[in-house]
């Protein structure tokens, strides 16, 4: 039995050092209270006057063991029921953020009501909340937090519903009448960084609109998304800072995830996660980034959230592909896999981003079916940043030496309907997968190339390409050509044309009624020897010299026109003489008058001597 002195006030509760504790008083103890491994030497009256619950148990035990009360699962533990049984005796008890929540689920486990006696712990807390607490907006945040450990009764209270609601108020108030205590990230502002000695400069700053994301990413992922919920629901914050606020919440809560990946860990947690951020982003375009949205995309692939969810992140990045970097496009394969990147899914997304462009079909009153343009019509500069942006993915994919053949045209032709004025990066990309590829067969060399227009690049990449021992001979003898056109053009003459031999070697034509047995296709499929290049590279080189001379004198037109013949002799006569091709004006009397390439693909007429005496047929055949 512990006493007390008679007529002291008790304030506080003592110890013995045995996990013991009592009041010290000369008054006898008349119950024992075990909670736990605590024992609670205390007083019937002051206990039983302001808890339904012990006067229960106290009732319901037989006469013998009345004043030994055994409780094991009060909320909070010993710790909280000392507080309860403090206010019983009318000691001071000092509640805060961290410890309501558990007193307040205790006070209701001991059943404090006002039914009991007015002015019990149950009400006095439920004060403290809403005077206090809900005031507050950190302390409103901590509060949540630790109702997590109390729950399921946390919940029932409320007490979870009335924290979210207050913090998604304060979230929604006017920035102006922000006048409360709140983190920021201050890397974005000058004077945390040392630029502004004035040490008011920080606090005299405007309030930003996003001034709440980074407080609450303290919050765990179900808390978190009832909050944003609850927020979004009322209406009042942009799209953009919803948006703000999911990517804030991503980099704190996923490890690697600015770099595309998810670290080692509990892999249920962070789906959880992901699948949650998912759910929240807005429904507008523009709310989050593209560059955020392939980030998401890439954690949902490693944590295996679903398909659902993953085809929901495809459809949305492809309305804003435009905005995308090849590295945010390089979606590593999967484990187990033989190549690289995971270029089925890159396919999709831009399937997704041209479908903005489709037709969409629709019914009438009076059945006659009509077309009507999707809402997101695709301007050309958007095409243009998208076909450049994937001809650059191609040149980075290229390097893998796994990647099927298949793979790359594939994804190459899905933005082969987007006009582009330089084919320079697809020529990249081809000269790229045919270096890591040496091993690939004269036909797959010939369907790569075939993916490139030769009018379409530039003069840097044309001394490159004829120059390039990977390419096949047709490819360089049409690269050679079109260089010989911009030549001319440049200078002024007129656009000399080619002879039927080389115009069959336009790719993509494939009417000629060559003879097979004369001109193998593989021949013109087969790469250039490196003699072969050496001798094109000294007559281009001097064929170069001898434009760009005539291009300084451009008020001299005599000498214009015959540094111009001299080109062009030089071009014809390299033609004639060296032996790569011989084949081409071998076959002109073989092939007569039956050609059958389409005229919008011919690159010129037959031959010089043709040329020289049906004028009209060499501009039927020019190129534009």
């Amino acid at each position: 039995m512990k006493f007390m002195k008679l007529g002291s006030k008790p304030d506080t509760f003592q110890s013995d050092g045995n996990n013991a504790r009592y009041v010290a008083s000369e008054l006898a103890t008349d119950i024992t209270v075990t909670v736990g491994d605590v024992k609670f030497f205390l007083h019937k009256f002051p206990l039983l006057s302001k808890s339904a619950y012990l006067q229960k148990l106290v009732a319901s035990g037989n006469e013998e063991n009345n004043d030994e009360i055994q409780i094991s699962d009060i909320p909070g533990g010993p710790v909280v029921f000392e507080i309860c049984a403090k206010f019983c005796y009318g000691m001071t008890v000092t509640l805060n953020a961290f410890n309501v929540v558990a007193a307040r689920c205790a006070a209701e486990y001991l059943g404090m009501h006002e039914t009991i006696e007015k002015g019990n712990l149950i009400y006095k807390i439920n004060v403290f909340l809403n005077s206090s607490i809900f005031h507050s907006w950190k302390d409103s945040i901590i509060v949540l937090q630790t109702t997590k450990s109390m729950l399921p009764l946390s919940e029932e209270l409320k007490v979870v519903g009335l924290c979210i609601d207050a913090i998604a108020t304060k979230a929604c108030i006017d920035v102006s009448k922000v006048d409360w205590s709140y983190t920021y990230n201050r890397r974005k502002v000058p004077e945390e960084n040392g630029n502004d000695l004035n040490c008011n400069g920080f606090r005299n700053r405007p309030v930003p609109k996003d001034w709440w994301v980074e407080d609450l990413c303290e919050l765990e992922i179900d808390l978190y998304k009832r909050v944003i919920m609850n927020i979004k629901t009322k209406g009042i914050i942009s799209y953009e800072v919803i948006g703000e606020a999911l990517k804030a919440y991503s980099y704190r809560r996923l490890p690697g995830f600015s770099k595309g990946v998810i670290r080692s860990g509990d892999v249920i947690k962070y789906r959880s996660t992901v699948d949650a951020i998912v759910w929240l982003l807005p429904a507008e375009k523009g709310s989050v980034s593209c560059s955020f949205l392939l980030k998401l995309l890439k954690a949902a692939i490693i944590v295996d959230l679903g398909e659902m969810a993953q085809e929901q992140l495809v459809r949305r990045i492809g309305q804003q592909l435009e905005e995308a970097s090849v590295n945010d496009l390089s979606i590593r394969a999967a484990d187990g896999e033989d190549v690289v990147y995971d270029v089925d899914t890159v396919q999709k997304i831009v399937k997704e981003f041209l479908m903005q462009d489709q037709n969409a079909e629709f019914e009438s009153e009076d059945n006659e079916v009509q077309e009507i343009r999707r809402p997101g019509i695709l301007t050309d500069a958007s095409k243009l940043m998208v076909a450049k942006l994937i001809d650059a993915y191609l040149a980075e994919i290229a390097k893998d030496p796994n990647l099927p053949l298949s793979k790359f045209v594939d994804l190459a032709e899905l933005v082969s309907c987007i006009s582009r004025p330089s084919h320079d990066g697809l020529y990249r990309a081809i000269d790229m997968y045919l270096k890591e590829h040496p091993g690939i067969s004269k036909s797959e060399r010939k369907r790569i190339c075939k993916l490139m227009d030769c009018k379409k690049l530039s003069v840097d990449a044309c001394m490159h390409a004829v120059q390039n021992e990977r390419l096949p001979l047709r490819v360089v003898v049409q690269v050679l050509f079109f260089e010989q056109v911009r030549a001319t053009a440049s200078s002024g003459s007129s656009t000399p044309d080619l002879p039927r031999g080389l115009k069959d070697l336009n790719i993509g034509s494939h009417g000629s009624s060559r003879s097979a047995a004369t001109h193998p296709e593989e021949d013109w499929d087969a790469v250039a020897t490196a003699e072969e290049l050496k001798a094109l590279k000294g007559e281009i080189a001097a064929l170069r010299m001898s434009n760009g001379i005539g291009g300084s004198e451009r008020n001299g037109g005599d000498s214009r026109n015959s540094v111009d013949k001299v080109a062009i002799s030089k071009m014809k006569g390299l033609l004639k003489s060296k032996r790569i091709f011989s084949k081409i004006w071998s076959s002109k009397g073989a092939q007569g008058e039956n050609s059958g390439s389409d005229s919008s693909e011919s690159l010129g007429s037959a031959n010089p001597e043709e040329a020289k005496s049906t004028p009209s047929r060499n501009r039927r055949h020019s190129v534009s």
